[in-house]
């Protein structure tokens, strides 16, 4: 596990909510809380921020030089080759895949992901999202890079996209381990998609707050 990266997926061309990666959420752009978030694994060794190669990126870029936060870019709507290209470039035989638009992002969870993948054998996929228990903007998988790779010329155009959709289609062909949570919570939407995603989440959870994973949670609550 010493070569254990974790890519976090982004780009700014969002149709529905343009600029996503910068739009500021207290200050600093959504994707700098997703990196710092995530960083707060002692379990990973790298964060990589995977993007593309098109100009509507180039002022991400431009952030992601000035914090010396680790990057790549890639193809634009081909998701799936960029992340199986990023974990080639870093030689990982499997990655930690988070959203971008994951501010709210527990790394206790991703620590949880991680040590049921240590205790496991031959699994392609550990994922908290098939079937989904925890509320959206807190997802996390481990894939196997080489059975990413193996695959993608059976994507379809949506699998291009959403990346693990074509494991879930063909579960059977796959060994994969879901982990899931009992509780319910009132916010099940901890992912920020949209400008209501936004207003929803500063609305719920106070800048003080928003680095303290314990009040996030207990704000969350039914």
């Amino acid at each position: 596990m010493s070569n254990l990266i974790a890519i976090v997926q982004t780009r700014t061309n969002s149709k529905r909510l343009k600029n996503k990666a910068l739009i500021e959420i207290y200050g600093l752009p959504m994707i700098h809380h997703v990196v710092e978030k995530v960083k707060k694994s002692k379990k990973i060794k790298k964060v990589i921020v995977s993007t593309s190669k098109e100009k509507t990126d180039d002022l991400l870029v431009k952030y992601l030089k000035e914090k010396k936060i680790e990057f790549y870019r890639g193809n634009l709507n081909n998701v799936a080759l960029r992340l199986a290209n990023t974990a080639k470039k870093y030689k990982a035989k499997y990655f930690v895949r988070i959203n971008g638009d994951s501010p709210l992002i527990d790394y206790r969870i991703i620590n949880r992901a991680i040590n049921i993948f240590r205790n496991s054998k031959e699994i392609d996929i550990i994922t908290n999202v098939y079937p989904r228990s925890f509320p959206k903007g807190q997802s996390v998988e481990i894939i196997k890079s080489q059975v990413l790779k193996k695959n993608l010329k059976k994507f379809k155009l949506k699998d291009k996209e959403h990346v693990t959709t074509y494991f879930y289609k063909n579960a059977n062909k796959f060994s994969i381990k879901n982990f899931c949570i009992k509780r319910k919570y009132k916010l099940n939407n901890l992912s920020v998609d949209t400008i209501k995603d936004l207003k929803n989440i500063k609305k719920n959870v106070p800048q003080k707050k928003f680095y303290n994973f314990e009040i996030i949670w207990r704000l969350m609550q039914v």
